[in-house]
């Protein structure tokens, strides 16, 4: 979801997803549930001289060192929510699965249903997808806070299959249409869906690590669906058997929430307090679970117990100050250019020999990948606040290098290499933080109440950004030329930069409860 994509055309912009004054003290780590393989503790005898028990407790405390040493390293943690947060990412899986599928048969498509050489036309069928996900990102907030996270997630997959069936199916440009929209629409309640039920279910200390694997399942989808168009090259048809191969995850996806946990927090919410017990107690330990129930309790008692929150509500402090970093950061993140960015690194491959559209978009994947992989790993490391400023700093200097490849004059090859240089940078940047970040830390900074509905309002403002990025970016290059819109980019990195760093506070390390309660002055224990 918040990933970088290649794009067949820029019209079609779909996406990779605490204010300093309140300074909220930083809370203790809670201790959450681990297998250990710890070394046994050296007994002494009782008949030990002093001298014996001086020369042995160095070695005793040896042992300590290395035992606490081996339980680091064999911290295994996050592995009873694992196989949750994994069945959830398939929905990302879907996702990128669905930007990839229309980069390369889009021209069968339009020569097979008859609007072939109309690039208006052709933009529709592949923009009408981001017209979809505005609606069901709107739409997410309101299901969620009624059904939960499972039957969300399940109702969910029936647009998401019918769409793809349809899509395979279509004889007519109206049902490519009717088929696109349904997808986008499956895709924009996922978006909204799967942080939110990442950072309700994860434990605290490896919220942000999982919280990545929904990235991580969008660059796979990608890179599955760009191996799978190649034969489209050759098979003027091949498209329609990628459509039907997009039903399948959406059938795995409905029967494997059925095995999977439902929110605790939400099921607290609605009273079902003994069936919240059972989840903390098998995926965060037995220790977590009588402090874990006072938490959602104290938060229900301040919210009351009413499921359902308010549009209005948004209005109100502090959920207003969350949804409007949530819009903020969304706005910021699609204007700093990743769509027109991927867009023109096509052409920038083509500079250096790489004329092959599948080829570059799998380079592009990758480096993708691989920054999923470094954020996981740094996302509960060094913290939301410190990526997310260290990426766009990185993104910023990348669209500079590129910028200073094309305006000064400098050796072909070598200018060219910058530029491939600078693409990739970007990319990589973009993956580790402000890809994965944005879409993390929103429902860490959200109430427990109105989670879905901020989360459903910045996911909005991220579709519609992303469209109007799309459409005007080539309108852009042609006035000002590549390297001042280029510049541009960078400079809304610094930007963003900017305002991570004012605006954001540190979520690492800290239940979502501790940080409602940091963020509300008016709740009993808020700012402890």
């Amino acid at each position: 979801m918040w990933v970088a994509t290649v794009l067949h055309r820029p019209v079609v912009p779909v996406p990779l997803f605490f204010t300093s004054h309140l300074s909220p003290k930083v809370l203790l780590k809670p201790k959450t549930f681990r297998f250990g393989f710890p070394l046994p503790s050296l007994k002494l005898k009782a008949s030990a001289t002093r001298k014996q028990l001086q020369t042995q407790e160095p070695d005793n405390e040896g042992l300590r060192n290395q035992e606490k040493s081996d339980d680091q390293s064999f911290d295994l943690g996050w592995l009873p929510t694992f196989p949750h947060v994994l069945v959830a990412s398939m929905s990302n899986f879907l996702f990128g699965y669905h930007i990839g599928v229309m980069n390369g048969p889009i021209v069968s498509i339009a020569r097979e249903l008859g609007f072939e050489g109309d690039p208006i036309l052709e933009g529709i069928v592949v923009s009408i997808f981001i017209a979809g996900a505005f609606i069901g990102s709107l739409s997410c907030g309101s299901l969620v806070d009624k059904l939960g996270c499972r039957r969300t997630f399940q109702i969910d997959t029936i647009p998401l299959i019918l769409g793809a069936i349809v899509s395979a199916q279509a004889h007519s440009l109206n049902e490519i249409l009717l088929g696109r929209l349904l997808v986008g629409l499956g895709i924009g309640v996922n978006t909204v869906l799967v942080p939110i039920y990442i950072s309700e279910v994860a434990p605290t200390k490896y919220r942000g690590s999982l919280g990545t694997l929904s990235q991580i399942g969008t660059c796979l989808g990608i890179i599955f669906s760009l191996c799978l168009g190649i034969p489209a090259e050759h098979d003027p048809h091949w498209w329609r058997t990628m459509f039907y191969i997009a039903s399948m995850p959406g059938f795995l996806l409905a029967l494997g929430m059925q095995f999977t946990v439902e929110s605790p927090r939400w099921l607290c919410r609605v009273g079902d307090i003994k069936d919240a017990q059972t989840i903390i107690r098998n995926l965060w330990g037995d220790s977590e679970v009588d402090k874990a129930i006072e938490e959602f309790q104290s938060i229900i008692s301040n919210d009351g117990t009413d499921v359902n929150s308010r549009w209005m509500q948004l209005l109100e402090e502090p959920h207003s100050r969350v949804a409007f970093i949530g819009g903020a950061l969304f706005v910021l993140q699609q204007f700093a250019g990743i769509n027109g960015v991927l867009y023109f690194s096509s052409l920038t491959f083509q500079d250096v020999g790489i004329a092959s559209g599948a080829l570059a978009s799998l380079f592009v994947g990758l480096t993708n990948f691989a920054g999923a992989l470094c954020a996981s790993y740094l996302m509960d490391t060094q913290g939301r606040r410190r990526l997310l400023i260290g990426s766009y700093l990185g993104m910023a200097v990348s669209m500079f290098l590129i910028v200073f490849a094309i305006n000064y004059p400098l050796e072909e090859d070598f200018s060219h290499n910058l530029s491939i240089l600078g693409t990739l940078m970007y990319i990589f940047t973009f993956a580790i933080g402000a890809g994965p970040v944005t879409g993390l830390i929103i429902p860490e900074l959200s109430s427990s109440k109105t989670r879905g509905k901020i989360m459903s309002l910045s996911f909005s403002v991220h579709w519609v950004c992303n469209f109007l990025v799309g459409l005007l970016f080539l309108d852009l290059v042609e006035m000002f030329g590549v390297a001042s819109v280029y510049a541009g980019f960078g400079s809304v990195s610094l930007l963003s930069a900017i305002f991570a760093y004012y605006f954001l506070v540190e979520t690492k390390g800290r239940s979502l409860e501790e940080i409602e309660m940091s963020l509300n002055s008016n709740m009993r224990g808020g700012g402890r």
